[in-house]
């Protein structure tokens, strides 16, 4: 088995973000990645109103995912989800989606169809410039602040401007409505609040909760280990 970890939004170098559940998943002997996104300007391209978007997004999954004929473990977090549910679909090698605090669109919805009308009050969205952030004084407050200092604090130097055109690209198909599925509700979560992600959790096959913030592969990877060893 192998996992593929799909970041969320806002942020680069996603083997950083998910290198401590990673760590132990490889004294199990389950290697994983975790694909550039090339709308966070992750793959050299600068991100700006007319992209890299969602597009982008999902052909880079996908090549990581039909790479191999190993069996997978998708591993989809946050806008992870939105990416993941069109690159997944119909890949052959994917056996199980794991959904972490994560948008899980039917098709034809997008990231903007989750937004409520209003901008969260924790982005940095500069429409001039075509992109969004998280704002640097919320970061902690908001996505980590179940994690010790010096991983807030090497968090920070990782986020990155997204292209807005992510927010209304809608995505084509929904690898959970074939795929077996597990949504994780992560209950401290100020960012997805837990209420938000049990709407989305009904749509995923099994449910699971963790007493944990935004980021549970950073502050409980271990739980997050034993969850993928689960499945």
């Amino acid at each position: 088995m192998r996992v593929v970890f799909v970041h969320g939004a806002c942020v680069r170098d996603g083997s950083w973000w998910w290198h401590r559940a990673a760590e132990l998943l490889a004294r199990r002997g389950v290697a994983s990645e975790a694909p550039a996104l090339p709308s966070c300007g992750e793959t050299g391209e600068p991100p700006d109103a007319g992209g890299p978007g969602l597009a982008e997004d999902v052909a880079a999954v996908r090549d990581v995912l039909t790479a191999s004929h190993d069996p997978a473990v998708v591993v989809a977090h946050s806008y992870g989800g939105i990416v993941t549910a069109e690159a997944a679909t119909g890949v052959e090698a994917v056996r199980h989606l794991l959904l972490v605090c994560s948008y899980l669109p039917e098709v034809g919805e997008s990231l903007s169809s989750f937004a409520g009308g209003e901008p969260a009050p924790y982005l940095d969205i500069d429409p001039d410039g075509g992109t969004f952030s998280v704002r640097e004084d919320a970061l902690a407050e908001t996505f980590l602040h179940d994690c010790d200092p010096e991983i807030q604090r090497a968090a920070s130097a990782r986020t990155a401007r997204q292209s807005l055109a992510v927010l209304e690209q809608p995505v084509r198909s929904a690898a959970w409505q074939s795929v077996p599925s597990t949504y994780l509700v992560c209950a401290r979560d100020r960012g997805t609040p837990a209420e938000a992600q049990r709407q989305f959790a009904g749509r995923a096959r099994s449910v699971v909760e963790l007493d944990a913030g935004h980021h549970p592969f950073l502050s409980r990877p271990a739980a997050v280990r034993d969850l993928i060893l689960g499945l």
